[in-house]
């Protein structure tokens, strides 16, 4: 079922995402969901804390969301290691109508859990590398908007306060 993704003021997104410990029916279900979210909405990744469930999971598939063969699910994550630097242009589902570059890591060497609860370890480059980064903010409450320059984010938050004023005036 595809899950409502939660959009940028909404305070969980600035939550910290608590470690999950148990991989049964519900954390399965959640898993299925997401992916099916992250599909729909034409993502390449998407955190847990985005569709409104504080827990340390992401979903990343940088041949997503037309091919689907790279699919990852994270339980857990936690960037190891850091190398190099990449310059990229993203944008977030949480985050619409706006998109900043950002510095990260080249290359990371990631830990975590896959769905069933196995450890996997394993190092991504580029792209891969990128998107991973991006999920594992969501997980610390971390945001596109906070890479951007003051100015930019500024615009933007103005943008979105004229649209929460808009849409009270419609529902009064």
């Amino acid at each position: 079922m595809k899950l409502p993704v939660s959009i940028y003021p909404d305070p969980v997104l600035r939550l910290r995402a608590e470690p999950i410990g148990e991989f049964g029916p519900e954390m399965q279900q959640l898993v299925t969901d997401m992916v099916e979210t992250m599909y729909e909405d034409d993502g390449v990744g998407l955190a847990a804390p985005q569709v409104g469930k504080g827990l340390r999971l992401i979903t990343v598939d940088p041949t997503g969301p037309k091919e689907r063969k790279g699919l990852m699910v994270l339980v857990n994550p936690e960037i190891m290691e850091r190398e190099g630097e990449v310059e990229s242009e993203e944008g977030c589902l949480s985050v619409p109508d706006f998109k900043c570059a950002i510095r990260r890591s080249h290359r990371i060497r990631v830990r975590a859990l896959d769905r069933d609860g196995a450890p996997v370890e394993f190092e991504a480059l580029d792209y891969q590398a990128v998107i991973i980064q991006h999920e594992v903010d969501h997980l610390n409450g971390v945001l596109i908007l906070d890479h951007a320059s003051r100015l930019k984010r500024g615009i933007y938050d103005k943008k979105v306060r004229k649209l929460q004023r808009q849409r009270e005036k419609g529902e009064s």
